[in-house]
């Protein structure tokens, strides 16, 4: 009878069906994480191998044979080369992994094929890791390694039909047994870099690149995620100082924004800083690009690295703060900052030209709004120390008086028009930070004032986690940088002026919220955000209690156990310790339950044999079941032997049924069943 029709009849699945089916929701479980990182042939193939497997399971029908599978394994290698255009790297061996444990569904005849889809599962797990470190990940793969343990001790269970719970159980259990050797595993083994830096969480989220296009986004979807998060040793800095230099642009072609091209020699940007120091701690979350973006303006010595210290940091030319590579792992230092400074050339200088180059032909109707405004009869007579602060005054004026709109989605620029420039100042005037800034560049520079756009994040959270102050991914921002006699480089923010309480309180302007938080909105306006919140700080204790447990957390740990000098020789000779007295306690464990004696089920069952063996039953043998045994009885007496027969039936149920547990009875109970099984065998006696 096949499954479909053992359902129709009320009767239970049978257990292979069981098992596979539940095998197959532990993989697509393993697999779920990856869907964001596998080709979409990938994840269609996938669905539809283990759709077809458990199809398969529920009609009771033959596995493909094994040219069929040989036949797919070779299409899934092509389309892997043809997505990937290799077979081997990180990319590639995670597509061909998900592919052979679901082609390995389609045929599993014996248990050691089971095993090999079990060893296969544990290394997929692994490999989530390789995407993202987070309190989530963790946690979804800790049910599924959970999961996949108790696939395995249901594999080892062959009799009867032992029930998922109580493998799940057996499962539990043997995880704890394994839960302390993991700690100290962890607490020991050496960080050794790069191991500890392949993970990279959502990288190039943030918005920052080391390029813009301008009016290429049609709409900007806020992303809530937390991008950074900061400690201060003493106040936390006033709104207006709160903006965290990244990438500098200084180059423009008519629609992108790159570094600029020094064209001109000279240095651009020596620093000078003045009053105390203001010191935090920052951990900051994987980025797509090579700058750390540091609160303004960072001191000579920006930070001292705690957990990757084989990146190294350099302030660049512009000064932002500059890593030897891309930025692909969670890196916590500690940095200060001087919100009182001055920083690049005094006076004019030819590196400054670098800062007044414009693509020409393009955006004619703003510069000569520009020129226009430059030969006003107010500006005539000015020198430039003190014509500069009045035309850039002039210019955010014009932005807060001619109808511009702060938004998310001011449309595309550039369709119908190449003058990109020309289209937002004087036409559309819809934008965001970035629209606000490049105009505010090209009209100043076109006036003859040097200017640059600076990117990085502006802005916290109004209220601190933990301890530690959030900056948000939608907090990236833009903002101007011109230059001015005698005082250098300042800070000039266009969006200060169409919408003020983007930078005063540091708060971006949110998209529509999502079914759930617009339902709990309803419910309880603050509910969502009280939520989102208790999450994230129990995100941040896993990211700096776990996930930052360094090296030096380590030979802080040493100090603490007493050793007085700390280093790597130390660490290794205690590592080995303790994985020798692992060894050597495993060892004795073996040894241990080699001689131990009988467990309770063993010795009932020796108590049990030897009465059927007082009865005359010498063909009952040790390696027979309970309900065997029975047989034997009812063959030999008749109906005499039903009471005792019964017993061993309920006996069998009992250890190996649905309903078993892994719990043997107490000394108490198998006493008493023991009794009432030799009254039972009292007829068979006389």
């Amino acid at each position: 009878m096949n499954s479909k029709a053992l359902r129709r009849s009320g009767q239970p699945l049978a257990r292979d069906t069981r098992d596979t089916w539940f095998l197959l929701a532990i993989i697509a479980a393993v697999v779920l994480p990856h869907l964001d990182h596998l080709p979409p042939w990938a994840s269609a193939i996938t669905g539809l191998v283990l759709g077809w497997r458990g199809w398969l399971a529920w009609r009771g029908q033959a596995l493909p044979g094994r040219w069929a599978l040989v036949g797919v394994l070779l299409i899934t290698a092509a389309l892997t080369w043809l997505s990937h255009r290799t077979l081997l790297g990180r990319e590639a061996g995670i597509t061909m992994l998900v592919m052979l444990m679901a082609l390995k569904t389609l045929e599993l005849r014996a248990r050691r094929d089971a095993f090999v889809v079990f060893f296969l599962g544990f290394f997929l797990v692994l490999t989530n890791f390789f995407y993202s470190q987070s309190l989530l990940t963790a946690l979804w793969m800790l049910a599924s390694v959970w999961a996949l343990l108790s696939a395995l001790v249901l594999a080892q269970m062959p009799v009867g039909q032992p029930s998922l719970r109580l493998a799940a159980t057996q499962a539990a259990r043997t995880t704890a047994w394994g839960l302390p050797v993991m700690v100290l595993l962890f607490l020991l083994f050496p960080r050794i870099a790069p191991l500890w830096g392949l993970p990279s969480d959502a990288v190039g989220r943030t918005g920052l690149s080391n390029s813009m296009d301008f009016g290429a986004m049609a709409e900007i979807a806020n992303d809530d995620t937390i991008a950074m998060r900061l400690r201060f040793e003493g106040p936390v800095p006033p709104p207006e100082a709160r903006y965290f230099r990244g990438p500098v642009l200084g180059q423009f072609n008519g629609r992108t924004w790159r570094p600029a091209v020094m064209n001109f020699p000279g240095r651009s940007d020596a620093l000078q800083v003045s009053g105390p120091a203001l010191r935090y701690e920052l951990t900051l979350e994987p980025q797509r690009i090579s700058v750390l973006p540091l609160l303004e303006m960072s001191g000579e010595q920006a930070g001292t690295m705690r957990q990757v210290e084989s990146l190294r940091l350099s302030r660049a030319g512009e000064l932002q703060w500059q890593a030897g590579r891309p930025i692909t792992e969670r890196l916590r230092l500690d940095a200060s900052a001087y919100l009182s400074y001055r920083h690049g050339p005094q006076q004019n200088s030819l590196v400054l030209q670098n800062y007044l180059d414009l693509p020409p032909g393009l955006n004619p109707r703003s510069l000569q709004w520009a020129a226009d405004l430059r030969r006003q009869n107010r500006f005539a007579s000015l020198e430039e120390a003190q014509l500069t602060p009045l035309l850039v005054e002039a210019v955010l004026q014009h932005i807060r008086t001619a109808d511009f709109s702060y938004t998310l989605a001011p449309g595309r620029y550039g369709e119908s028009t190449p003058h990109l420039i020309d289209e937002f100042w004087l036409d559309r005037r819809l934008g965001f930070c970035e629209h606000f800034s490049a105009a505010m560049v090209v009209v100043l520079r076109a006036m003859g004032v040097p200017a640059r756009i600076v990117t990085g994040f502006q802005g916290m959270d109004n209220l601190p986690q933990d301890g530690y102050w959030i900056v948000r991914n939608s907090n990236a921002h833009a903002w101007v940088e011109y230059w001015l006699p005698g005082r250098g480089w300042l800070r000039a923010d266009p969006t200060a002026a169409v919408a003020p309480e983007r930078v005063m309180r540091g708060q971006a302007l949110r998209p529509a919220p999502g079914v759930l938080a617009g339902v709990l909105g309803q419910i309880n306006p603050t509910l969502w955000l009280n939520l989102r919140r208790s999450w994230e700080a129990l995100n941040n204790r896993w990211q700096q209690q776990v996930l930052n447990y360094s090296r030096q957390n380590q030979f802080d740990l040493l100090k603490q156990l007493g050793v007085s000098q700390p280093d790597w020789t130390a660490l290794g000779q205690l590592s080995a310790a303790v994985i020798a007295s692992l060894g050597l306690f495993g060892a004795a464990w073996s040894l241990w339950q080699r001689h131990r004696p009988q467990d309770a089920w063993s010795r009932q069952r020796g108590q049990v044999l030897r009465e059927l063996q007082t009865l005359g039953l010498r063909e009952a043998a040790p390696h027979q079941s309970p309900g065997a045994w029975a047989q034997l009885l009812q063959e030999r007496f008749g109906e005499a032997a039903e009471p005792a027969a019964r017993l061993l039936r309920e006996q069998e149920a009992a250890r190996y049924g649905r309903s078993a547990s892994a719990q043997a009875p107490g000394w108490r109970e198998r006493r008493r069943w023991l009794a009432a099984f030799r009254a039972a065998c009292r007829p068979c006696r006389s």
